[in-house]
């Protein structure tokens, strides 16, 4: 089986998009790329959970094939980790499947092996956790209420990246922060296998209250290379994405 590359975006947010496309129908479409899209809904220590913007973040997720979670600020960095290698296995998982299917049968798959064969299976998806090479890009919401959990965002991107790089396959990271001045998002740092310097780098401003969540997925799933996307979906018209028109 070839280990290959695992593609992640990371978004982290606070609330719902409120401009632009449908952030789950982008996140689908990343998704057919290859791109797992992750999210984290951050609430503030003692807010009580926003029934609206919980849909969102899972809907993302579960459009882009990812994993979602929604976290208080001071529990953030171990759930970025989590995440993180949750939707590794989940990726290799399905991909284990589909092998599985191939050799079995497409009736077959993991779950329905006897115990210890699932357990061989497993043994093997996680030797590809540690081993495969990993992209992930980190997506952070900059809008104007995102403004006193950064600094708690910025110290957890950092655990992600020493957590991570105790890995035996190679890393990338990079981070973008959305909505940007001009863009959808704005780079804050360019692929890098470590992300200990971004304390420099990381904004110290908001950028204020509108939050493109589905502009700044779409930018970001182009960051992974133009070269790594199928031609059709280059070359597709993408009126179909719908607007949330906020």
């Amino acid at each position: 089986m070839k280990k290959g590359t695992l593609k992640q975006i990371l978004l982290i947010t606070d609330g719902c998009s409120n401009k632009g496309e449908d952030p789950s129908a982008v996140a689908a479409l990343a998704a057919q790329q290859g791109i797992t899209v992750n999210v984290i809904g951050i609430l503030e220590d003692n807010q009580s959970e926003d029934p609206t913007g919980l849909q969102e973040v899972e809907d993302i997720a579960l459009s882009g094939n990812g994993v979602s979670q929604i976290v208080y600020q001071q529990a953030l960095s171990q759930t970025v980790q989590t995440v993180t290698r949750q939707a590794m296995t989940q990726t290799l998982q399905g991909v284990v499947n589909q092998e599985l299917k191939q050799i079995l049968g497409p009736d077959k798959s993991l779950d329905e092996l006897p115990p210890e064969q699932r357990g061989e299976v497993m043994e093997v998806v996680d030797d590809l956790g540690e081993t495969s090479d990993l992209e992930v890009l980190v997506l952070v919401d900059s809008s104007a209420s995102m403004s006193n959990k950064l600094p708690t965002v910025q110290e957890s991107i950092i655990d992600l990246s020493v957590s991570m790089n105790a890995r035996i396959g190679r890393n990338r990271f990079a981070i973008f922060t959305f909505p940007g001045k001009k863009k959808p998002i704005e780079k804050i740092m360019d692929w890098s296998p470590k992300l200990d310097s971004i304390s420099s780098v990381f904004p110290k401003l908001t950028s204020g209250g509108i939050t493109p969540t589905g502009p700044a997925l779409k930018e970001a799933m182009y960051q992974f290379g133009k070269k790594s996307l199928k031609r059709s979906f280059l070359k597709e018209d993408e009126s179909n994405i719908e607007e949330t028109g906020f």
